[in-house]
């Protein structure tokens, strides 16, 4: 096993053993965890982001919100919001002393009901962006209690799924692109209690012969039944541990995916 390096803080990362997947480059790892601002993005990047009308995300990227299902079913879900995996067993609830449950509703939400689906864009960019100084690259490892269907439309990324269900924890990468000859995939399905995480992945020499933009991962997303913030949790740097099993080589390889605690 290579010797454990931070990539967080450093900068550092050590390809040399036991990679689960190739690392992106170095400015991809250590962006800033903040929330991106679209005027330092390439004017291609904010031509997009302007047509169609895209914020900053928790997350990373920039999304909208483009339906939400005016069916109301019955949730499948539990009454108690999720939260971050090292404070809860998310299979046998949560505890509710540690939260304010307003704080998780959105106007109008009903717990006891979702909505049938919501879709929306999303949008992350190239770390090289508005002079090296704008761009969102990585989304952060994220996890959802619905199905989440996602298409590509643009760009061309890496996401990296940790089967938290599944004991030992499974960890599945695989590139998203338009080459699917190469197996690149432009739909891919992500199932509830998993998490996620994405990088946009560096333009290649035939890309750019090809006339495409800025790097980036365009893609939508609809998530059965809709989604809530109520549903929806961070992985931190505890519950990678816990799922990682101690394994200090996993999660150096993939702690720069976690979001940092506010």
């Amino acid at each position: 096993m290579a010797s454990s390096s931070s990539a967080s803080g450093s900068g550092s990362y050590n390809t040399t053993d036991n990679l689960l997947f190739p690392p992106p480059p170095p400015s991809v790892i250590t962006a800033p965890q903040t929330l991106p601002d679209a005027s330092l993005e390439p004017s291609s990047i904010q031509s997009i982001i302007a047509s169609l009308s895209l914020t900053a995300f928790v997350e990373g990227g920039y999304m909208a919100e483009t339906d939400r299902n005016p069916l109301k079913i019955p949730s499948p879900f539990p009454l108690y919001p999720a939260t971050t995996f090292s404070c809860s067993d998310p299979n046998q609830g949560s505890s509710t002393d540690n939260f304010d449950p307003s704080s998780y509703y959105r106007p109008g939400f009903d717990p006891k009901l979702r909505n049938a689906s919501t879709t929306i864009y999303y949008l992350l960019t190239g770390a090289n962006g508005g002079g090296g100084q704008g761009g969102s690259p990585k989304g952060y490892l994220h996890r959802n209690r619905g199905r989440i269907i996602h298409t590509l439309h643009r760009g061309s990324g890496r996401y990296v799924i940790l089967h938290a269900d599944e004991k030992p924890c499974r960890v599945e990468s695989f590139v998203v692109g338009k080459n699917v000859e190469k197996g690149e995939r432009v739909q891919w399905i992500v199932e509830g209690g998993k998490y996620k995480g994405t990088f946009v992945l560096p333009l290649e020499d035939e890309d750019e012969d090809k006339g495409d933009d800025e790097e980036m991962i365009f893609i939508s997303e609809t998530t059965v039944p809709g989604w809530e913030v109520f549903d929806h949790d961070f992985l931190d740097r505890k519950g990678l541990e816990m799922l990682m099993e101690g394994d200090e080589e996993k999660i150096r390889q993939l702690e720069w995916l976690v979001k940092e605690e506010q």
